[in-house]
């Protein structure tokens, strides 16, 4: 396993910002991984999510916003996504011999579709979206899922079934209108965050190496 730090420029007025490269011992691909709205790269549940697709041998090149970077509100979209498609950039750059994936947790991943959606990331050849915030909690609506239509490569979702962000009574039926692009797997009793409810749990396996090991089963059968 090795582990390399990084600096990336973010954009033009934003500078640089950091990046981490989690790489195991005969990886199949490089997993571009960005964070949650409020969080950052070292945060613990893109660690978890990092840490288990290493056992998986998928790589992690995980990357900073701006704001998270620096402090102070949230950068506009256009910010985050020319962010997204720098760290694609020198992700690839970085291990070219790995198949590229693109994708996040939460807001990582919703920046990472709508750049997707507006013009294709170069190179990246599946999407990886770890609880895709559909809404607001407690305000139900399906408006972010309207640029999906747009993606014309394959993606996979991976949700909880106590996700506040994303009901299943909506998300299920917004990822079925995307045919056979689009993949979903639910996390028995997990939030937004994967925390799960062990004693109503049907499985002992520990979440996130569920999603590891259905992600590397995913990216068989889609033979990406």
């Amino acid at each position: 396993m090795s582990t390399k730090e990084f600096k990336i420029v973010a954009s033009p007025e934003k500078g640089e910002v950091s990046a981490l490269l989690l790489c195991p011992e005969s990886a199949t691909h490089l997993l571009v991984l960005g964070h949650g709205a409020s969080t950052n790269m070292r945060h613990a549940t893109l660690a978890a999510i990092a840490d288990a697709l290493a056992e998986r041998k998928i790589a992690t090149f995980r990357y900073n916003f701006p704001y998270s970077e620096k402090g102070g509100g949230r950068d506009p979209a256009a910010v985050c996504i020319e962010t997204i498609r720098n760290a694609v950039k020198a992700a690839h750059e970085a291990a070219p011999d790995l198949t590229l994936l693109a994708g996040g947790h939460s807001f990582g991943g919703r920046m990472t579709t709508t750049a997707q959606s507006e013009e294709p990331l170069e190179n990246v050849k599946g999407l990886v979206l770890f609880s895709f915030p559909l809404h607001l909690a407690g305000r139900p609506d399906t408006k972010r899922a309207e640029h999906l239509v747009r993606i014309k490569i394959p993606m996979l979702f991976l949700s909880g079934t106590r996700d506040e962000l994303a009901t299943l009574d909506l998300l299920e039926p917004a990822i079925e209108k995307l045919g056979r692009r689009a993949t979903l797997h639910k996390a028995d009793t997990a939030n937004h965050g994967y925390k799960v409810l062990k004693k109503m749990r049907k499985s002992d396996e520990d979440v996130f190496a569920e999603m590891a090991r259905v992600l590397k089963d995913w990216l068989v059968k889609t033979k990406i």
